[in-house]
């Protein structure tokens, strides 16, 4: 099989679908990749670094997606790379489609094989591909959030931790998994006064095991939730309903009723965002204001971090890229019925059923899609 990788076009993003290593992992089981030119640079590999494992340079993106047969990114593809897809290509990136009509539009069109990373899950009920984004943008969370209360951003002026006669921030989570575990991890040891909030009672006990009582879990009512969104500094969103647009579980009623300075780090903002008054923002412009509210809505937060996010992301996706490009996308899907839940769209149908709902699409089992394709 011919896999691509293309540059990454989104605003600040550097991250890159395969590192040279993955991609000598898949030239040795027989597989030829090609590597747009420069895709590499922004976490420090350069073209010769891709062509000593093997790979081979092409110009443009548009070489890399004319030619292959399987495209690896990292984010969804932007409109001008959704044009280039084609017929029985197989795509396989981070999609969040449940936000984004235009996109999933334009996939349904291109007829391509469109696999999500962020709905793949395993045998214990995980979401093994999104997990390692996951902790790279709970742990972030905690560092934007930090910024964001400075008083040079508009912030309460506030340092997490306090210092000695001087209270700590704070921070108020809102989701006990993998984002809300990262967050909490960061925001304990940087000294501030911790709730998570969750509804689920084996994820609290499971925070209370972690943490004791740096933490404080609390269950998820509505009137929980409103009066530690209220008492915060800092709130975090990391709410996530896998492959669904995010619940807005806090109202534009609740930032007005915030401490004017205090900020709020949506998480869930690539999956549409939890809070009602977040809009997905860039790295380029990271924060805006509502009700005197700082909100950080970076819709790919670990692209901040690219090499980290890179190869965490790719010790999870090599083992997947190996199997579609060995077995070909209908066996790789047949044989796993966890990967199977990857699939979103495939040859003009929708086969995640959050997704059709959201945009009231016809949708088609992905096991009787694949069978039949």
């Amino acid at each position: 099989m011919i896999i691509g990788v293309p540059k990454e076009i989104k605003n600040h993003e550097y991250r890159v679908g395969m590192v040279p290593a993955s991609v000598r992992e898949l030239v040795n089981h027989g597989h030829q990749v090609i590597v747009e030119t420069d895709a590499g640079m922004g976490i420090g590999f350069t073209n010769e670094d891709y062509t000593l494992a093997g790979a081979e340079i092409l110009a443009t993106a548009a070489d890399v997606f004319a030619k292959a047969d399987m495209i690896v990114k990292v984010k969804e593809p932007q409109a001008v790379e959704r044009a280039m897809l084609r017929e029985d290509q197989i795509l396989f990136t981070y999609l969040h489609l449940a936000p984004d009509l235009p996109q999933t539009e334009d996939l349904v069109k291109s007829k391509a094989i469109c696999i999500a990373y962020e709905t793949v899950t395993d045998s214990r009920g995980g979401l093994p591909l999104l997990a390692p984004m996951s902790e790279v943008a709970g742990r972030m969370s905690i560092q934007a959030g930090a910024q964001a209360l400075e008083k040079s951003n508009h912030g309460r002026g506030m340092l997490l931790g306090g210092v000695p006669g001087v209270e700590a921030a704070k921070v108020v989570i809102i989701g006990g998994g993998m984002v809300g575990r990262s967050a909490a991890q960061m925001a304990v040891g940087l000294g501030a006064e911790v709730v998570v909030l969750d509804r689920n009672i084996d994820v609290l006990r499971a925070l209370d095991a972690q943490f004791g009582n740096k933490v404080k879990a609390i269950y998820s009512t509505a009137d929980a939730l409103e009066k530690h969104v209220l008492e915060a500094d800092l709130v975090i969103g990391g709410v996530l309903i896998p492959g669904a647009a995010a619940p807005k579980l806090v109202t534009a009623e609740h930032i007005k009723a915030m401490k004017p300075g205090s900020a709020i780090v949506d998480v869930a903002i690539d999956q549409g965002g939890c809070i009602a008054t977040s809009k997905a923002t860039t790295h380029a412009d990271p924060t805006f204001i509502v009700d005197e509210v700082v909100h950080y809505c970076v819709a790919n937060m670990p692209g901040a971090v690219p090499r980290t996010s890179t190869f965490a992301l790719n010790n999870a996706t090599l083992p997947f890229i190996i199997n579609l490009a060995n077995k070909g996308y209908k066996k790789a899907l047949l044989d796993d019925a966890h990967f199977l839940k990857g699939l979103n769209v495939i040859k003009g149908q929708v086969t995640y059923k959050e997704v059709a709902e959201a945009f009231n699409m016809e949708y088609v089992d992905p096991r009787t899609a694949v069978e039949n394709a």
